[in-house]
């Protein structure tokens, strides 16, 4: 049974629930106090021990009820086949075999598999296709490609070899109890194809989630389809997830880097230069502070929902973040994505400023003449745009006073750089003003974008 609560925990994991060492030592421990046989009381206590919220709990929940379901072999003796079964036995009342075919013990010579079918121990038989399990070990499937290997490998383990020569056996010496036989292992192959899917529920759900997310996370932003909106909107928030478990944590105690011979050397000259006080050279660190201009418009409608997802996420790891949205203007953003979850703020950043014809000119303007002392030399300014200004004025020589007036000035655009400077594209005027340009036409590069601008301050 210790070996299959650590199948269970491995299920877990793979349906999205976190179980360290320690919970699973914990979740041992609450077992062992419980017990095993009462499998509702099994049940609260796994979820009690480890469930971390309601969400997880439902997880955890519905993947005890699949891992603790077996599946059964169906049982098939055809009545056709039980009256053939009768009849030879009425005829030949002293044949050993013929008892056997109409539902006596099995023929002591078959082998263990093939005497478990004929007496058709459904405990018995379902106890056979666990410890085969084990021995395939099924934990192990990944893909649904593999469930004929498996299946195979578990009968294999089951003594799937012993039984066919049973059967040639029966075959020529009793074909009522050969038939009966034969039926009772289709049945067999049903049960551990049930099995073997019930397997593949369980433990490949983490890898086909991992496999689907990898072709995701480099699928073109601009080009998701419709019914994989919500599953990127979902990866993107488990990114700006890992952001702030990698970047918001406090920062450990700064080191006191190398002794400062002069300072030490001063202040222990009432002692005889005896360093009984030291000074130590500290490098300094500037405060963060970022400044993100995101465009909303109409041409990037289709990135702007993650764009903003990912700016939500700066303001849970960096202290000091302004955050502007525009399309043909400019607004300040930083309250709303502060204050409210990041479906709610979106919603209402779209709703007065998204979806129009964009005016990097105007937009520019606009911060110019109402926000361009928030920069600061320690200032980095984000922009994430495609840099289409519609044919207008680009007004690049704002672009260049905000790089003069910050520490950098990073741009992140959606668009491929085969599309750069063709048609309505500023992307290489501005460019020239940037200390760092970056393609992230999709999640895995914006990721390692924001990840890379982030990192610099820790």
């Amino acid at each position: 049974m210790r070996e299959n609560i650590h199948r269970f925990f491995r299920a877990a994991r793979g349906a999205g629930v976190h179980v360290s060492p320690a919970e699973s030592i914990d979740a041992m421990r609450a077992v062992a106090q419980v017990g095993v046989s009462d499998r509702t009381i099994l049940r609260d206590a796994l979820l009690l021990t480890l469930a971390k919220s309601q969400d997880e709990k439902l997880a955890l929940g519905d993947c005890f009820d699949l891992f603790f379901s077996q599946p059964e072999p169906r049982q098939e003796q055809p009545e056709a086949d039980s009256n053939d079964v009768s009849e030879d036995a009425d005829q030949s009342p002293s044949s050993g075999e013929a008892s056997d075919a109409s539902g006596g013990s099995p023929p002591a010579e078959l082998g263990p598999l093939a005497q478990m079918l004929l007496s058709q121990d459904r405990n018995a038989i379902t106890a056979a296709i666990a410890s085969g399990s084990g021995a395939a070990s099924l934990s192990d499937i990944r893909y649904s490609t593999q469930r004929g290997i498996f299946s195979s490998r578990i009968l294999d383990a089951m003594g799937l070899q012993r039984l066919r020569d049973d059967l040639d056996e029966l075959t020529a010496t009793n074909p009522a109890l050969a038939e009966r036989l034969r039926a009772a292992l289709d049945g067999l192959r049903d049960a551990v194809r049930d099995t073997v899917a019930q397997g593949l529920a369980l433990y490949a759900r983490e890898e086909a989630e991992n496999l689907r997310n990898e072709i995701l996370r480099n699928a073109p932003l601009a080009r998701i389809e419709r019914r994989h909106v919500a599953e990127m909107r979902a990866l993107i928030r488990q990114i700006a997830r890992r952001l702030r478990e990698r970047y918001s944590k406090p920062r450990k105690r700064q080191r006191r880097g190398h002794l400062d011979v002069r300072r030490t050397l001063r202040r222990n000259a009432a002692w005889g230069g005896i360093p009984f006080l030291t000074a130590w050279k500290r490098k300094h660190r500037d405060r963060p502070k970022i400044v993100a201009l995101c465009d909303v418009s109409g041409s990037v409608a289709q990135v702007s929902d993650f764009f903003l997802l990912l700016i939500h996420s700066l303001h849970e790891v960096v202290d000091d973040v302004h955050s502007f949205a525009f399309s043909s203007h400019l607004i300040e953003v930083s309250d709303v994505l502060e204050s409210k979850p990041p479906e709610e703020a979106m919603a209402e950043i779209m709703s007065k400023v998204g979806f129009g014809s964009s005016d990097y000119g105007s937009s520019l303007a606009d911060f110019d003449k109402e926000f361009m002392s928030t920069l600061t030399p320690q200032t980095t300014v984000i922009v994430l745009g495609d840099a289409r200004s519609n044919n207008l004025d680009p007004r690049a020589d704002i672009l260049r006073r905000i790089s003069e007036r910050s520490k950098r000035l990073v741009w992140l655009n959606p668009e491929g750089r085969l599309a750069w400077g063709f048609g309505d594209s500023e992307m290489p005027r501005y460019a020239t003003f940037c200390s760092l340009v970056r393609q992230c036409a999709t999640a895995q590069q914006l990721e390692r974008a924001v990840s890379d601008i982030v990192a610099t301050y820790q």
